[in-house]
């Protein structure tokens, strides 16, 4: 079974998909591949994206023409898959980690897809080599999907080295309906950068209900 939105029952899901562009088989053997290690419990199933959201990330990535893009937390590569996809033809994805067991399936279906060229993966704490990178305006699109009280640290981080009218994609936002009734560590971290974001005056922001929510922030 492949993530889904809290907010669709399973009948809403399969019809979203259904309506949707169907993913190829790069796509659909590393969703279940991934779905099957959750199974045994070798990998967490709540880390995986969902199907239809890999697909908006690689139109949105299209769309806007991105060359450079950043992705914080890649764990069996189908968001990055994603973006490189949508990359313009001498675009490049860095891609920041630490686990190198998960990646090394990413790496796996990157090169099925022949976008593996595209894409450098840099394993390491992701806020000690975002630290590394030159701040400066490089980057058209960051995808931000690791650890939850980190994400207020990874926007002001990345806002330096996105170019102007750049996006950040936050995965996670509404933490499956548990914004409204913080439980855990994570969920208050959440609910407070939420709050921050929609009240500064750098970025222009939208909370989605996309999957377990998707916030989308413009550099202005």
């Amino acid at each position: 079974m492949t993530p889904r939105s809290f907010l669709l029952t399973q009948e809403l899901s399969d019809y979203v998909r259904a309506s949707s562009q169907p993913p190829d088989t790069v796509v659909t053997d590393l969703l279940a591949e991934t779905a099957e290690l959750a199974s045994r419990g070798d990998v967490p199933a709540t880390f995986q994206i969902a199907q239809e959201q890999g697909a908006f990330m690689q139109l949105l990535t299209a769309a806007l023409g991105v060359r450079r893009a950043i992705e914080v937390g890649t764990f069996t590569g189908l968001s990055a898959l994603s973006i490189a996809r949508g990359l313009a033809d001498d675009g490049s994805l860095v891609c920041l980690d630490r686990n190198g067991e998960w990646t090394s399936i990413a790496r796996r279906y990157w090169q099925r897809a022949g976008v593996a060229d595209r894409i450098q993966l840099r394993l390491g704490d992701a806020h000690e080599t975002i630290r590394e990178l030159p701040a400066e305006p490089t980057f058209g699109l960051a995808f931000v999907d690791a650890d939850k009280a980190g994400y207020a640290d990874y926007v002001e981080q990345l806002y330096p080295r996105l170019v102007d009218g750049g996006l950040v994609l936050l995965d996670n936002t509404l933490r499956a309906g548990r914004v409204v009734a913080p439980e855990t560590d994570d969920d208050r971290a959440i609910v407070a950068l939420n709050a921050a974001l929609v009240a500064d005056p750098r970025w222009e922001t939208v909370l989605l209900p996309v999957a377990d929510g998707l916030t989308l922030l413009r550099k202005r």
